[in-house]
């Protein structure tokens, strides 16, 4: 009887993420994709999230972001001075990002779910000081999306944050612009943006200009206690083992440490999908079938 409650369950958070917003994923996409392993924490992080579910966020409802948006001015200047120091990661240690790094996206880690990082206080310390001053700041990064690229539709993976773009230095051009569930917003310099990364978004920059902003992940607020230390929980654990670094001087999480391993057998399925399309979707889904069997027998 638990074992189908928790079958039950576990389907129905699936639906609802999948159901969730104008944009989805095709079925058999939904199926494969990582926001179905996390829906059921997903699902309870948003239906118990203090805001309205919606794509985009009001800013106006968390004043101390406005510390850093008064700021963008020092925040740019200290990303202009270490410019050579964003950079896509040249080893297999940024599961989260991986993807977007052969697409030109480049990054230079700030804070993750922790402490500031080394190299961030020692080449950034206002910009540091200014995120370890918000406290529900638990994640952040300059990222640069450059001319001419994008990012293809995705979910994140963890919903116990919302995600802050502010602009420093960006094409000011509609042609560079983020889509959040079939809503576009195009950066500004000195303006700042919050929405929900785990509705399926995109991110294009059709411009002639790089566009580079602070990227930070905002702790979602909770209507209930037991949901915010659930939240924090799963931010200190799963989250943190996500830390990549930008230099030997800062941490590699754990399952970034486990990630060049993983990704070796990534590219065996990949180098199938190339010589045998149909073999590797058969070995796939066979994979799957396993896991369902398996669990139904439990």
């Amino acid at each position: 009887m638990i074992k189908w409650l928790l079958i039950l369950l576990f389907v129905a958070s699936v639906l609802y993420t999948h159901f969730r917003g104008r944009v989805r994923h095709r079925p058999m996409r939904q199926v494969s994709d990582h926001s179905t392993f996390m829906a059921p924490i997903n699902a309870l992080m948003t239906l118990c999230g203090r805001d309205k579910d919606r794509p985009y966020h009001d800013l106006t409802q968390y004043p101390e972001l406005e510390r850093l948006t008064a700021n963008w001015q020092t925040i740019r200047d200290e990303a202009l001075a270490m410019q050579e120091h964003i950079k896509a990661s040249s080893r297999y240690d940024d599961a989260g990002f991986n993807s977007f790094f052969r697409r030109g996206w480049k990054r230079f880690y700030l804070k993750w779910y922790g402490d500031s990082h080394p190299s961030a206080r020692r080449l950034c310390p206002q910009t540091t000081q200014l995120l370890a001053s918000i406290p529900n700041v638990k994640a952040a990064m300059f990222a640069e999306l450059p001319a001419g690229s994008h990012l293809t539709l995705h979910r994140d993976p963890y919903a116990g944050s919302l995600r802050y773009h502010l602009g420093l230095v960006t094409p000011n051009d509609d042609r560079c612009y983020i889509d959040v569930d079939g809503e576009t917003y195009s950066w500004r310099d000195g303006e700042a943006v919050m929405f929900d990364e785990t509705y399926l978004h995109r991110a294009e920059n059709g411009s002639e200009q790089d566009r580079l902003i602070l990227f930070c992940d905002i702790e979602r607020p909770m209507k209930y206690a037991w949901a915010r230390r659930l939240n924090r929980f799963v931010g200190r654990t799963l989250m943190a083992a996500a830390a990549s670094p930008n230099d030997e001087n800062d941490r590699t999480g754990g399952l970034n440490r486990a990630f060049k391993y993983l990704y070796a057998v990534r590219k065996q399925g990949k180098a199938l999908k190339k010589r045998n399309k149909t073999l590797y979707y058969l070995i796939k889904w066979a994979l799957f079938a396993l896991v369902v069997v398996a669990i139904l027998a439990w």
